[in-house]
């Protein structure tokens, strides 16, 4: 099957626009759609594809069809945010602003419906829990049994389809937006646009799934980090927007009074905020810790919600001064008035007085510090300030002591400062504090610490009640513990308040209902008198901020022992001089001693301090070892995890597609075999009420079929015969009675027929003569217009033949004009062509020039080519010639020379041989056979010398016997003169070498071919300069074997007259060195 053609976006566009102007959105819609989700569109451009998204997505906005709205989106983004992003955020921009415009006009018809309602619009849809949730069955009731329109049901119908439309844009952006750095700003503008749509609405439900999907896509963008375009959190920039969409949406949070997003908002700062290289703005780090404040007080934790005061107000503080000084920007730093310092700096000393003295933990006091969920809790809170421990009620006055806060806090603020940290009166602390609490309540903001203040106003009451009396009257307690009217508080209320101290251990009071009286508990020996309050060191009690008037008698038992030393001490001094002198002796000696090992003490202090840290350099090494160790292991473990799950998930996803596939298989089967069992039950009566349709096939199905079919034709076969039996059989009887009465109703048919006869007849004459009537008047009537016809028709007939006229010589007139132009538009033609034809021959004739000449120019340049390469070879030829006649000349030169020093060397010599000395004629290279070529035979008495020494004598030996020839005839004919040369001779031993005179004719160094003697007669080495036929390299081989085959011709003729050659032809061939010796 080929494949479907290829459709243009223009020509969709166009259809789809056809379909919207007859009322077919929808149809229209499922166009676009199909064209956008298509695989070749993927290859469509981006400028043809952008008008057919923005109709797609008008089309989706109009139809509320938010599931192919997000399917196109989709699509669309894979294809263009590689090439053009700007059309993304153009659609996607335009999708946005068509939902909210349909939420208003949404709106707008709701308010036309219930006009006498005058309800705002943030109301609108603030009575609907759950945009994403359906109808629940209370409004399903009553819109069944209620006929009035009210203002609920009316937006439920009109405005909330829209309202959750739009909050399914939203979240369709965003997730099509995440993680993806080229489109990020759009994606932050659109989580903003959707912090105002909750806030607009008062969205509460909408708000935390959006801040649970951003927080989700936040957490996932490491998981996309390979990707293209993936967003990278070590960027400044991309960090930077996420922390001011965080800040909007803990403000939106705050709004909203959503307390436990706005905390999870909070830990998103701050795990941002530790991401980032750069350090927070001052003013968005002053929004911080003002909705930490608010978030802390919500929460009841009033230790942290006075350290997070006491750090917004040191920033407040920070910005002001850098500011003023100049090295701040006023747009990065909060607005800061002497007002708002004052206002800050009484809120801080006001949140640290409000911290409850008695802890608010439902445990024992002793066992706060070892809960470690607390410990867990109060470490992230910490971290959260970015303070490097955990904040207590005394470090936090001290901290407001040594910056002086109190100067800068409202009057009421220091004294009841004054009032509740260091004065003592437990009989007034209530009446003085009353008027102070009267103007806190007064003021909005600081009315909500009177609840904490009361419970540490009651605490310090008890506190100064126990250092004053043992026991008091609980009536009398009651009068002492009065507040203002709106803060007034019951006797249930202190005595609840009672218990819950001493149950937490940080009051140790006994109440007697019976007497009403309250004891403090003095024992010496109990537990809870361990602390000067009478409890258990609580982790929140300050004890050290109480007056104390006089000790307890647990304290005075407690420091009797060291009273009485003290005592005897003082006793000794006066009574006992020596006592006092010794003391000082001995401190003395002490003083001597310790400056005596004062430096050997500060060395080992010095050498233990420096064995404490290299051991805490290696605690810390294997502590850090261990970690990453753990490290490793646990990002293995999680990495194993994920494999595994991802492994699970993928083997779930193929079973679930293995069913989902065998279900739908089935589903098909079992509808097409209901399907033809339906047909039959329609088209045939079959009883299939007995029959499993799980059981049946396509071939059963058939089966059955065919058996009824055969069945009903048995059964019509024999109610045919039976019938046509019974017709047969009764139409004869019709027949037999029918013959009786045929004659009398032929009869009555010829009167019939005769009677019809004559009333047609008398019709037809009625109505031609009626007619004939009417068509004679009508020719009366018309002939009077005869002549007025004929007239009218003349007059027509010229005034259209002078038209006529007119036209035809117009026409002949423009026939002419334009055959004019014609023929010299003709004449122009020929014209023109024949000025091409010739300028075309004329540039062919050109180029075939240009070509004749490019030829003879080539030819030219290869002539003188050759010219100058012959010219070249015989420079080349007459030089080696030249070359050769020098190193000819050289040669016969250097040959005469050397005849020349033989000659004087000869002569020098005696002339007659040694007796024994024998020499042995060289027998001729024909005679030599095999075995004597491949040895030389030994004279007795002689041993051979080398081929240095056979060269050389055979060398003098030629230049003597040419040189020379009167000599052999004084001295007479000796075998040794007759064959060759006199002085060749072998190894002469040292007892011979003096016998006869004889002196062994050594040969010179220099005659030997490696010093260039020999050189020219056996071949041997020759320097480049002095070789023949070095500048033509081509011609050396052959020219060499000529000479090498020449000097062997010679050298045989020479051994054939048996005379042996007195120089041997210069060669320049190789000769083997199995050859060099058997010349001579």
């Amino acid at each position: 099957m080929p494949p479907p053609p290829t459709i243009r976006p223009e020509n969709v566009l166009k259809r789809a626009q056809e379909l919207i102007a007859v009322d077919q959105s929808q149809a229209a819609l499922n166009v676009l759609h199909e064209h956008v989700t298509s695989k070749r569109s993927r290859s469509t451009p981006i400028a043809s594809l952008e008008p057919v998204m923005l109709q797609f997505v008008e089309l989706c906005v109009e139809l509320r069809k938010g599931k192919s709205a997000k399917d196109g989106l989709y699509q669309y983004k894979n294809i263009a945010q590689n090439t053009n992003v700007g059309t993304i955020e153009l659609v996607l921009k335009k999708f946005i602003e068509l939902a909210e415009a349909k939420v208003t006009e949404a709106q707008h018809k709701a308010d036309q419906v219930q006009s006498n309602l005058d309800s705002a619009t943030v109301q609108t849809a603030s009575n609907i829990d759950d945009l994403e949730a359906t109808e629940t069955p209370e409004t399903l009731l009553l819109a069944t049994v209620s006929g009035e329109q009210s203002k609920d049901r009316t937006d439920r119908a009109i405005v909330t389809p829209w309202l959750k439309f739009l909050w399914e844009t939203y979240r369709t952006v965003l997730e099509i937006l995440k993680n993806n750095s080229r489109l990020e700003i759009m994606y932050q503008t659109t989580a903003h646009q959707a912090f105002d749509f909750c806030m607009r609405y008062t969205r509460k439900t909408e708000f935390r799934r959006l801040c649970e999907l951003l927080r989700n896509h936040v957490s996932n963008a490491h998981k996309y980090s390979s990707q293209m375009h993936a967003i990278n959190l070590s960027e400044p920039e991309t960090l930077q927007r996420h922390l001011e969409t965080r800040f909007r949406q803990l403000n939106v949070a705050d709004e909203l009074e959503l307390w436990q997003e706005a905390f999870r908002s909070v830990e998103d700062i701050h795990m941002l905020m530790t991401l980032s290289k750069r350090p927070a703005k001052n003013i968005m780090m002053a929004n911080y810790y003002e909705k930490l404040t608010k978030i802390f007080l919500v929460s009841d934790n009033f230790l942290f919600h006075a350290a997070a005061y006491n750090r917004y107000y040191n920033l407040m503080r920070q910005s002001a001064v850098a500011v003023q000084s100049g090295q701040g920007v006023k747009r990065d730093n909060p607005t800061v008035t002497e007002e708002a310092l004052t206002k800050c700096a009484s809120f801080v000393v006001l949140s640290a007085l409000a911290i409850p003295v008695i802890s608010t933990s439902r445990s024992r006091g002793a066992l706060v510090d070892m809960d470690e969920a607390r410990k867990n809790k109060n470490t992230r809170l910490t971290n959260l300030l970015s303070m490097p421990s955990a904040p207590t009620r005394a470090l936090l006055f001290k901290d407001i002591l040594s910056k002086g806060l109190l100067k800068r806090a409202r009057p009421e603020i220091r004294e009841l400062y004054d009032i509740l940290e260091v004065d003592f009166h437990p009989l007034s602390i209530c009446k003085k504090i009353s008027p102070i609490l009267t103007q806190i309540g007064q003021n909005p903001d600081m009315e909500r610490y009177v609840g904490p203040l009361q419970q540490v106003i009651l605490t310090r009451l008890f506190q100064q009640l126990s250092q004053v009396y043992e026991s008091v009257d609980l009536k009398f307690v009651n009068n002492l513990a009065q507040f203002p009217e709106p803060f007034q508080v019951t006797p249930a209320m202190i005595e609840k308040f009672i218990m819950n101290g001493c149950k937490k251990g940080d009051l140790a009071i006994r109440l007697d209902h019976v007497s009403g009286i309250l004891t403090f508990d003095n024992d010496v020996f109990s537990a809870k008198t361990l602390t000067p309050t009478g409890g258990v060191a609580s982790a929140e009690a300050d004890t050290r901020s109480v007056q104390r008037l006089q000790n307890t008698p647990a304290e005075i038992a407690r420091s009797q022992l060291s009273r009485l030393a003290k005592a005897l001490h003082v006793t000794c001094t006066y009574i006992d001089p020596s006592y006092t002198q010794a003391r000082l002796a001995a401190r003395d000696a002490a003083l001597a001693r310790a400056q005596a090992g004062a430096e050997e003490e500060h060395e080992a202090i010095l050498a233990r301090r420096s064995v404490i840290e290299k051991r805490k350099e290696a605690a810390s090494d294997a502590i850090a070892r261990k970690q990453r160790e753990e490290e490793n292991a646990r990002r293995l473990r999680q990495q194993q995890q994920v494999e595994a799950e991802a492994k699970r998930l993928r083997d779930e996803t193929k079973q679930r597609e293995l069913k989902r596939m065998r279900d739908e298989q089935d589903r098909i089967r079992r509808q097409e075999v209901e399907k033809q069992l339906n047909e039959l039950k329609g088209g045939m009566k079959i009883d299939l009420d007995d029959i499993n349709i799980d059981e049946l096939d396509s071939n059963a199905i058939r089966g059955i079929k065919l058996r009824q079919l055969e069945k009903d034709k048995l059964k019509k076969d024999a109610i045919v015969a039976t019938t046509a039996k019974r017709i047969d059989h009764l139409e004869r009887a019709f027949r037999r009675e029918e013959v009786k009465h045929l004659a009398d109703d032929y009869d009555k048919q010829k009167e019939r027929d005769m009677q019809e006869y004559e009333q047609r007849k008398e019709i037809l004459l009625e109505e031609a003569q009626l007619k004939f009537k009417e068509s004679i008047s009508l020719k009366h009537r018309l002939g009077r217009l005869v002549d007025q016809y004929d007239g009218f028709k003349s007059n027509i007939a010229a005034r259209r033949h002078k038209e006529f006229e007119k036209l035809r010589q117009k026409a002949d007139r423009e026939f002419e004009d334009e055959k004019k132009k014609r023929i010299k538009q003709y004449l122009a033609d020929k014209e023109r062509s024949q000025r091409e034809q010739e300028e075309a021959e004329r540039r062919e004739q050109e180029e075939a020039e240009r070509l004749e000449r490019e030829a003879a120019e080539k030819a030219a340049a290869e002539e003188e080519k050759r010219q100058q390469l012959a010219e070249r070879k015989a420079k080349q030829e007459s030089e080696r010639a030249e070359a050769a006649a020098a190193a000819a000349k050289q040669a016969q030169r250097e040959a005469e020379a050397e005849a020349r020093r033989l000659a004087r060397k000869n002569e020098a010599q005696p002339s007659r041989a040694t007796p024994i000395e024998r020499v042995r004629e060289a027998a001729p290279m024909e005679e030599r056979t095999a075995s004597s070529e491949g040895r030389r035979p030994v004279v007795a008495g002689l041993k051979p010398g080398g081929w240095r020494e056979r060269e050389a004598a055979r060398q003098a030996g030629g230049a003597t016997t040419a040189a020379a020839p009167p000599a052999e005839d004084t001295a007479g004919p000796t075998p040794a003169a007759a064959t060759g040369p006199a002085a060749r001779s072998g190894y002469v031993p040292p007892h011979l070498r003096q016998a006869g005179g004889a002196v062994r004719d050594l040969p010179d160094r220099s005659a030997s071919p490696a010093n260039g003697a020999g050189g020219r007669t056996m071949g041997g080495y020759r320097p480049p300069g002095m070789r023949e036929g070095r500048q033509d390299s081509r011609d050396a081989p052959r020219e060499g074997a000529r000479e090498i085959t020449r000097d062997r011709e010679i050298t045989r003729d020479s051994a054939k007259d048996g005379d042996a050659p007195a120089v041997k032809p210069s060669g320049r061939g190789y000769v083997p060195p199995h050859l060099r010796n058997r010349q001579g």
